[in-house]
């Protein structure tokens, strides 16, 4: 059931892209907005009663709905997994800003790509050379890629139904909200927010990794993650990147100029500057790690039904 719950959800998006248009995840940022307005009162225990209702709730609903449905009929249970799924992995939803920047490169456009990147990433990109540029959407692909699709489909695999993706999904949508915000207005209410996605991302975060090392250059993806990976804040960003630019053969990473000031970074990867060209490449190496999970899941499924 779960290779044709995800072939079903990856079909529908092909059909229908969602792009910015979630339903699902706008209800829940309105959700957890009320959540956060009622119960943030500075506290880290606030946090943990916020974040369980937040995500532990929806999750418990969801797992709820799937037995019930189950129980009537399996294919009930099938269309909710592939509905579920259809909403909480995103894989083509960058595809639009990528693409625009990638074109804007090639035909010598910088400005354009410029306003493309800053627009897609929030981060002001007008003293960015054209190889900053590339270097920066395809990290952003990277880590978009895994956070959006790949941990999503991993947690989806390994708890019943639709719950997994659900739960990765929704604390990575808090880790966001609440985890990224240290104000005093706000307070120690994001701290269990930040520390439960970390730890739920902690074995997707290698298992990604690992497909882009098999998926591309195995050596040299593989030095990068053990020389590279921990110099990079969060380590888990770092083990993606190193390991993504290894086995790409790019290097990503370093000082990059936003605005007035420069934003310091480890190098990381090896090989040549990014450009346009291995924007393709990161594109094409995220649709062959999609293949090789695909692919992983069909043997499975198939040894569970013969078995």
């Amino acid at each position: 059931m779960s290779f044709f719950s995800l072939l079903a959800a990856f079909l529908l998006e092909q059909v229908r892209p969602l792009g910015r248009d979630n339903r699902l995840l706008a209800l829940f940022r309105g959700y957890a907005e009320t959540i956060e307005r009622n119960f943030n009162a500075g506290q880290h225990r606030h946090g943990v009663m916020g974040w369980l209702l937040a995500v532990g709730v929806p999750t418990l609903a969801a797992l709820f709905i799937y037995y019930l449905l189950h129980g009537i009929t399996p294919l009930l249970a099938w269309m909710l997994n592939a509905g579920v799924l259809y909403y909480t992995v995103s894989l083509r939803q960058v595809r639009k800003p990528y693409g625009v920047i990638g074109d804007a490169l090639r035909n010598g456009d910088l400005p354009a790509a410029k306003a493309a990147l800053q627009e897609w990433t929030g981060r002001p990109a007008d003293a960015l050379s054209a190889a900053e540029v590339a270097k920066l959407a395809i990290e952003h692909r990277l880590l978009d890629a895994h956070r959006n699709g790949f941990a999503v489909m991993a947690w989806f695999l390994v708890v019943p139904g639709p719950c997994g993706a659900l739960l990765y999904r929704l604390a990575s949508e808090l880790d966001r909200d609440w985890g990224a915000r240290s104000d005093d207005e706000f307070g120690r209410f994001g701290e269990f927010a930040r520390t439960a996605f970390a730890a739920l991302d902690w074995v997707p975060a290698r298992l990604t990794a690992a497909s882009f090392a098999v998926a591309g250059d195995f050596e040299d993806a593989v030095y990068c993650w053990r020389s590279q990976a921990m110099t990079w804040i969060p380590h888990r960003q770092g083990i993606l990147l190193a390991t993504g630019a290894g086995a790409m053969g790019v290097r990503l990473g370093s000082a990059v100029q936003e605005g007035p000031t420069v934003r310091f970074r480890p190098e990381l990867g090896t090989g040549d500057e990014a450009d346009a060209d291995y924007m393709r490449s990161a594109s094409g190496l995220v649709w062959r790690v999609l293949a090789l999970w695909m692919g992983l899941v069909l043997l499975v499924s198939i040894a569970n039904w013969v078995g």
